[in-house]
């Protein structure tokens, strides 16, 4: 494969008055770093980090001007430590990819050969961004939950943040498996959709909040994912039944929770984190093999939206507007 000088990209720049503006441009080769592994891309997809990168949030992003995109899908353009054949389907996410180093919201990107896995051959390169870093998220969560034990004839398991990315490929996800599922949303315009994914009962986020002043209410679910934190996570974390446990991935609510120890003394309850981002690279490789095989949805095009490149600055614009549903894959080929 042929390299090329120039590529086009999602740009993120600080302006003078401190405000950032994102806008497509065309890139040189030689504004990339001198990495061993050149991919051309083909397809990421949009993550809340990625709206906060876009934004100039420096705590995900100190330098500027900045691609995002946290996800990338592509094609082997050359590797230089040998590891991958030009040609090669690859898969980035995670690291620091769309943080600091260029990102997949560019058509080319340059990485450490180690950041990258191989594309099952059970996934085309547009699929695995249906899932991305989201719907890898949601396989981590559901992987920790059955490490900890966690089988379906245990019960409901609760997810909030339902409509997210995480959200709504948990909720198809546990369905597949066999578990029933409770979806928590602040949109109840989209319960039909939920339900439609897999869950049985779609119930308001703010009903988690009835037991934030107790030091627990009554045991309702056996297990949990939460997208959220703060007050909802402390509310999903009183209503455990007992030996249950919530993994946690996120925090678009508050980075901050404030309970009694009392329900983990009490029920045996477990708050597993979940990170998606520096995991060693053996376990992504087995994650993925897990995604290509028991956890393959059907019809993968039913759980997202595609768009172009040049349609990211909106769509970014939406995940800060909380107006998100669901997964939005990048043809990022289609500048």
């Amino acid at each position: 494969m042929s390299q090329p000088s120039t590529f086009n990209a999602l740009l993120v720049e600080e302006q003078d008055d401190k405000t950032f503006s994102k806008h497509i441009v065309q890139r040189s080769i030689n504004d990339l770093p001198d990495n061993d592994l050149l991919i051309e891309v083909h397809y990421s997809s949009l993550n809340y980090k990625d709206a906060m990168s876009a934004s100039g949030n420096k705590r995900i992003s100190q330098h500027f001007p900045h691609t995002p995109g946290i996800d990338a899908a592509g094609i082997v353009i050359s590797d230089k430590s040998g590891t991958f054949n030009a040609g090669d389907e690859v898969l980035v996410f995670g690291y620091d990819l769309g943080m600091n180093t260029p990102g997949g919201l560019g058509q080319v990107i340059s990485i450490p050969a180690d950041w990258a896995v191989a594309c099952p051959e059970s996934l085309s390169l547009k699929e695995a961004m249906t899932y991305g870093t989201g719907g890898l998220t949601a396989a981590l969560c559901i992987q920790k939950l059955e490490q900890m034990g966690a089988k379906p004839s245990d019960g409901t398991v609760a997810i909030t943040g339902a409509t997210g990315g995480v959200g709504t490929i948990s909720i198809a996800l546990l369905k597949q498996l066999g578990y029933e599922v409770i979806a928590f949303s602040g949109k109840p315009e989209q319960s039909d959709k939920l339900k439609a994914l897999g869950a049985s009962e779609i119930l308001h986020r703010d009903s988690l909040l009835e037991v934030k002043d107790a030091l627990a209410g009554k045991p309702t679910w056996a297990h949990a994912i939460d997208t959220l934190g703060g007050d909802y996570l402390t509310g999903l974390l009183k209503q455990l039944k007992p030996g249950g446990g919530v993994a946690s991935v996120g925090l678009a609510a508050s980075a901050d929770i404030a309970m009694s120890v009392i329900p983990f003394i009490t029920r045996g309850i477990s708050l597993l984190g979940v990170d998606s981002v520096y995991i060693p690279l053996e376990d992504k490789k087995h994650i993925w093999q897990r995604v290509a095989t028991d956890m393959k949805l059907p019809n993968l095009d039913s759980y997202q939206q595609e768009i172009t490149l040049s349609q990211t600055p909106e769509y970014l614009d939406r995940f800060l507007q909380g107006k998100v549903v669901g997964r939005y894959v990048v043809n990022v080929k289609e500048a």
